[in-house]
């Protein structure tokens, strides 16, 4: 493929009273943008929703961990077929082939949090087998395991790694670079954010008890926020089979769409669907149009929903004529965006991105 291909994700969507995402102080989380603040929801937020989302809509052994706790899963590995392995020996055997890998990740503090994919663990659990068996010294098993170790751990990524990247500051050879970029939700207006008060009532106090069993306050705002998103189909394309791509740029789109953080969700009820997503197909370069709202937008008597609709359509217009060439697909669900794309629904819009991205891959040719 001698053409880049970028999926752009444009999303306007509405979030009532909320706290999907918040400090260190428990605040909603908040930017200065267009001189200023808007409510803003973190890329990592949203990223962890989706990466939860991706539990429903691929199988397991397309989906990775990301945890301290890997050398717990490849010791489960090990016993498959093994039952008869000592637990206290198949430990130091997975300190040491991670060791071996450069792999730092366990349960002291000086561990961190490794991205692997089912079949790595699968993979590394098969060759600690092997490295737990052998009888040559240790300093021979290194010589004779260490490029095996390595490879297991840096072949048959899961579609999460290759989205999202995965970095190992303890060998930087087992980095994956993120085929796909998420931006911080900002909100195209102004925000403020307010307080719940609120009461508990002790249900077993006694009768003649006046007043509460607990008092509180919840910091909250609402509003309609501003979602951008971009997939490298090309950087994908590198590592995925053509049905694996199609899958992953289709799961990525609605996982995007449909998912949403889970703080506070129990509070607020606050889950809702994008108000207008606008998918494009560029083969220049990735754009965020949050430029379209540095100015932000004043309600008056319509609300925010329609205004950003609007201001959106009329941004990326003047965008494609000052600057770069219009998509070369695109499509938009939930509204119009005149003549910049084909009026779709969901599932037609799932659709067109796997057909496109099989013609990218030349299908149908």
């Amino acid at each position: 493929m001698d053409k880049n291909l970028y999926m752009d994700i444009h999303i306007i969507q509405t979030v009532p009273p909320s706290c999907v995402n918040r400090d260190d102080t428990g605040s909603p989380k908040m930017a200065m943008y267009g001189g200023t603040m808007r409510a803003r929801v973190s890329s990592q937020a949203w990223k962890r929703a989706m990466r939860q989302m991706f539990k429903e809509l691929f199988s397991a052994d397309f989906i990775g961990y990301r945890t301290k706790r890997l050398p717990e899963l490849i010791a489960a590995k090990m016993y498959e077929g093994h039952e008869e392995l000592d637990s206290e020996a198949v430990g130091k055997t997975v300190n040491d082939v991670l060791a071996l890998a450069g792999v730092k990740a366990g349960g002291d503090k000086k561990s961190t949090l490794f991205f692997a994919s089912s079949q790595q663990i699968k993979n590394i659990a098969e060759l600690a087998v092997k490295y737990h068996k052998d009888t040559f010294s240790k300093e021979s098993k290194k010589k004779i395991f260490k490029a095996d170790l390595e490879k297991a751990v840096n072949d048959n990524p899961s579609v999460d790694i290759l989205l999202f990247g995965r970095m190992a500051a303890s060998n930087v050879s087992l980095n994956y670079d993120a085929a796909a970029q998420v931006a911080h939700s900002i909100s195209t207006h102004t925000v403020s954010n307010e307080y719940d008060y609120f009461t508990a009532v002790d249900d077993c106090g006694e009768k003649d008890t006046a007043g509460a069993g607990h008092l509180g306050t919840v910091e909250f705002n609402s509003s309609t926020l501003y979602r951008y998103a971009t997939v490298n189909i090309r950087e994908l394309a590198d590592n995925l089979e053509v049905n694996e791509l199609k899958m992953a740029v289709r799961g990525f789109t609605e996982a995007f769409i449909r998912s949403m953080p889970t703080g506070r969700q129990n509070t607020f009820a606050n889950r809702t669907l994008p108000s207008l997503v606008y998918v494009a197909m560029r083969e220049d370069q990735p754009i965020n149009l949050a430029g379209a709202f540095e100015r932000p937008v004043v309600a008056r008597d319509k609300g925010y929903v329609e205004e950003s609709k609007r201001i959106l359509a009329e941004y990326a217009g003047k965008v494609y004529a000052d600057y770069v060439a219009a998509p070369s697909k695109a499509w938009v669900v939930g509204g119009t965006c005149g003549d910049l794309a084909e009026q779709v629904n969901l599932a037609e819009l799932l659709e067109m991105i796997e057909q496109e991205t099989g013609r990218y891959l030349g299908e149908g040719k």
